[in-house]
């Protein structure tokens, strides 16, 4: 072998990592450990400058790389893997001259124990992120699922590994290896396919906006308990790894029962005292510096008891990590710890691997490394098909089998640390390690398109039919309304909008209240989700903590009213995409109505002020995507109670005709059936004078013709709506239904505006997508501010008109599938104030 490969081959050796390895061709390069260095000395030569410009190329690399791989949704460690693939050998190691002078073999000595630490606080922020209450309510199951994706792939692998005797110690540079161990063999390599990142599959659940479906937390749960059987195992083998012996020295059987006590002490004197001080010495969310600095501390001292005993640091760092309480004290060494241990130190450690994983090892004289790659794809699909198996017998589809499957194959960073280990101990050769970080990269990067694709073709968009409330009023059945919120702000004006709904036990009220969290990009954002214990002490932050007053307050809502199903969730999504979650959603609890709040609030001076620009952009997106009919809740105080203490409410229905207005109308229909509201029509109509204003242009003339046969057809529907509603329903004293002729656009807001805002406290309106049509709207449109309104609406909502009432504002789903109910049209209409158009789900792109 050639100087070159020889020496390339050195970065393969554990030795060579450790810097044991004395290669001649490597002892060229000396580095200065006293001195920096002055002005115009090469920087190569000095350790520091070194070591900087090493952390700086890992660095720029890493970070252009998960920027890259964003769009290709693409895991963070997947580009990192790469990125130190990149570095190393396989790809710019190829020029020699590059790999001495930036990565000589002696800045290894910094650069490894760098890693390491890395690796240890990685493992230290799994086991923060991991709240060991869950397991408690992790369900049967989770509890199969999850034991299925820990034991047959181990089984298959300790199968598989037997026969890889031959194959892994063929190279004469591996003739120091230990002789084969098939015991360690089958742990490490069992481990490594077996083992499955809990905080990965949380954050592509909530990327992929799978995290409130019921195989989403299904994959969850699981997850969860594999990690914790992942971690059992690797404890095994690293006791084992330790020894020389193994099984027949008797330091083994001292180390397992140091361990177990060193967990029992975490637990249940570590923890503890931790509590104490928190609740004694910490002011709520305000955690000091001091006692994140006494944690991390804390971290390293386990690690260096543990490791003197034999135990490797990695694991004591993840049971300390266990023992951390849910709140303020999670969040604030997540934050801490997280961009430099990710940003900085972790990339080391996938550089140190990626110096180890050279391809111009793998021969081609010989049929070894398509062997591994064959053991590693059978033991892929055996795990994802008896997952799937393990499914369908729980009686789940075997598509969400398969989506449970995948994310189940999650490995992380635990993976490749497994690998390393193994890699360290000489337990096979540079060939297999290479073929087996590749086979890592591949199915790693694979696990979210496929996802992707599966959770997609699994959305049906025909699966139910009340999606109106017009039809609704025809089958008579439970009313299933899904409602946003934003903030604590937005839950008593929506409770006490759901409490006129009227639910019965004829006609039940199903509320799903979701609550609307802005994905950051950090961990602490996915400890909103991690941790659900409502027995936590305290909250995890200002989020968590409007989190448990939102559940709080539905929960009572729940207790209080009757006929009446509450289940609260939590999405954590970019406000760019939230819109997904809240549809989805919708789609799978089969909702008839979703009611998101206004983006602008009350003020004490009667004004209506912005909270965030960009819940207006989520409105108009969940318009246009909705599988169902959509309202929209501007409130102004409303309230549930009038002056003696008693409930009631007045309403008002501005009825200008269309399918938006129709579907208000049947809401408000529902709404007066309460014995405690009463409900006032409003319906314009044109006076008999009023004059249509005809086009001069001959060329408009055929869209005219059209645009009123629409017109008309719209009209004779509407008629026919309001006939058969006034006949069923107006003859109860709590609804009144009043006509008024109107000319133009000046006197229906003349006329809107005569009725007062002191009459009624609650204003229903349809969007109007059709009101562009009306010669009672004419010219309205050009001074619409908020489009998603519609043109009444928006007036309804403006400052100028002065009003003291809420408003709902309600658009009707339409799909040509809807069978019609009092004329509900069939045709798909836009919109252009929104630039988008009205679809049926099944056209959303």
């Amino acid at each position: 072998m050639a100087s070159h490969d020889i020496a390339l081959d050195n970065y393969t050796d554990p030795a060579y990592a450790r810097g044991e390895s004395d290669d001649n061709l490597m002892s060229c390069v000396t580095l200065d450990y006293q001195n920096m260095g002055s002005l115009g000395d090469n920087p190569l030569t000095h350790f520091i400058t070194l070591f900087l410009i090493e952390l700086i190329i890992v660095a720029v690399v890493t970070r252009v790389l998960v920027y890259l791989f964003k769009y290709l949704r693409q895991p963070r460690i997947v580009a990192e893997i790469i990125g130190g693939v990149i570095l190393g050998p396989t790809v710019l190691g190829r020029n020699f001259s590059y790999l001495i002078q930036i990565f000589p073999m002696k800045s290894l000595n910094v650069l490894t124990p760098m890693a390491n630490i890395g690796v240890i606080y990685y493992m230290f922020l799994v086991g923060v992120e991991i709240n060991p209450s869950a397991i408690k309510r992790i369900g049967k199951r989770s509890i199969i699922i999850g034991l299925t994706s820990v034991i047959v792939p181990f089984l298959v692998t300790g199968i598989a590994t037997i026969s890889l005797k031959d194959i892994t110690m063929t190279r004469p540079v591996e003739e120091t290896y230990k002789r084969y161990n098939p015991i360690l063999q089958i742990l490490f390599l069992g481990v490594t396919s077996a083992v499955t990142s809990f905080s990965g599959v949380a954050r592509i659940l909530t990327e992929l906006k799978l995290i409130n479906t019921d195989h989403g937390r299904t994959a969850l749960s699981s997850a969860l308990l594999a990690n914790l059987c992942s971690w059992i195992l690797l404890f095994i083998a690293l006791v084992l790894a330790h020894d020389d012996d193994n099984w027949n020295d008797v330091k083994f059987w001292k180390v397992i029962p140091v361990g177990v006590l060193f967990v029992i002490v975490c637990f249940f004197c570590f923890r503890p005292g931790i509590i104490y001080l928190l609740e004694n010495y910490t002011k709520g969310e305000n955690i000091s510096r001091s006692f994140i600095i006494f944690i991390l501390m804390g971290t390293l001292f386990c690690a260096y008891m543990m490791a003197i005993v034999g135990i490797h640091p990695i694991f004591a760092a993840f049971v300390f990590g266990l023992i951390i309480p849910s709140g303020p004290l999670q969040v604030a060494i997540t934050e801490t710890l997280e961009d430099f241990v990710s940003g900085l130190l972790i990339p080391l450690y996938f550089l140190i691997n990626g110096l180890r994983t050279n391809t111009t090892l793998i021969s081609t004289a010989h049929k070894n490394w398509k062997y591994v790659i064959g053991v590693n794809v059978g033991v892929f699909a055996t795990k994802l098909g008896t997952i799937v198996l393990a499914a369908m017998f729980q009686s789940m589809k075997a598509r969400d089998g398969a989506i449970i499957g995948l994310l189940l194959s999650t490995q992380g960073l635990l993976g490749i640390v497994v690998l390393n280990l193994a890699r360290d101990e000489r337990l096979f050769d540079a060939e297999t390690f290479t073929v087996l970080v590749f086979t890592m990269i591949v199915t790693t990067a694979i696990i979210v398109p496929l996802v992707t694709r599966i959770s997609r073709s699994t959305k049906s968009f025909s699966t139910y039919k009340n999606r109106t409330l017009q039809r609704l009023l025809k089958t008579n059945a439970d009313l299933r309304v899904l409602v946003c919120i934003h903030s604590p702000r937005d839950v008593q004006p929506i409770i006490n909008l759901l409490e006129t709904s009227h639910p019965t036990k004829a006609l039940p009220l199903s509320v799903y209240a979701l609550h609307l969290v802005e994905l950051t990009g950090r961990a602490s954002a996915m400890l909103v989700i991690h941790n659900t214990d409502k027995g936590n002490r305290v909250a995890l932050n200002r989020t968590q903590a409007q989190s448990e007053h939102i559940v709080n307050a539905f929960l009572k809502y729940e207790q209080n009213a009757q006929f009446t199903y509450i289940q609260t969730l939590t999405a954590v999504s970019s406000y760019s995409t939230a819109h997904d979650d809240i549809c989805n959603l919708a789609e799978d609890k089969r909702a008839t109505l979703i009611i998101i709040p206004f983006h602008k609030e009350h003020t004490l001076d009667g004004m209506m002020e912005v909270t965030n620009p960009a819940f207006q952009s989520i409105n108009q997106n969940v318009l246009a995507n909705a599988p169902c009919s959509v309202g929209i809740l501007i409130d102004r105080g409303l309230s549930m109670v009038s002056e003696d203490n008693v409930f009631s409410h007045d309403i008002a229905m501005l009825y200008i005709g269309g399918p938006d207005d129709r579907e208000a109308l049947s809401y408000a229909r529902r709404m007066a059936a309460h014995p405690k509201v009463s409900l006032t029509i409003y319906r314009f109509l044109p006076a008999e004078q009023a004059v249509i204003s005809t086009a001069n242009d001959e060329q408009t003339v055929p869209l005219k013709v059209k645009i009123n046969n629409d017109k008309e057809k719209e009209m004779e529907m509407d008629e026919e709506f309001i006939t058969k509603f006034r006949q069923k329903y107006v003859i109860n004293d709590s609804i009144v239904y009043t006509e008024m002729m109107v000319n133009n656009a000046n006197e229906l807001l003349q006329t809107i505006s005569s009725i007062g805002d002191d009459i009624h406290d609650l204003y229903i309106v349809g969007r109007g997508n059709n009101y562009s049509e009306s010669e009672l709207t004419a010219g309205l449109r050009e001074w619409s501010e908020c489009p998603e309104l519609g043109i009444i609406g928006d007036l309804l909502a403006s400052a100028d008109f002065g009003g003291k009432m809420s408003v709902l504002v309600v658009q009707q789903y339409i799909s040509a599938g809807i069978t019609k109910e009092f004329g509900t049209p069939d045709s798909h209409l836009s919109d252009p104030t929104l630039y988008f158009n009205r679809l049926s789900p099944g056209s959303i792109p």
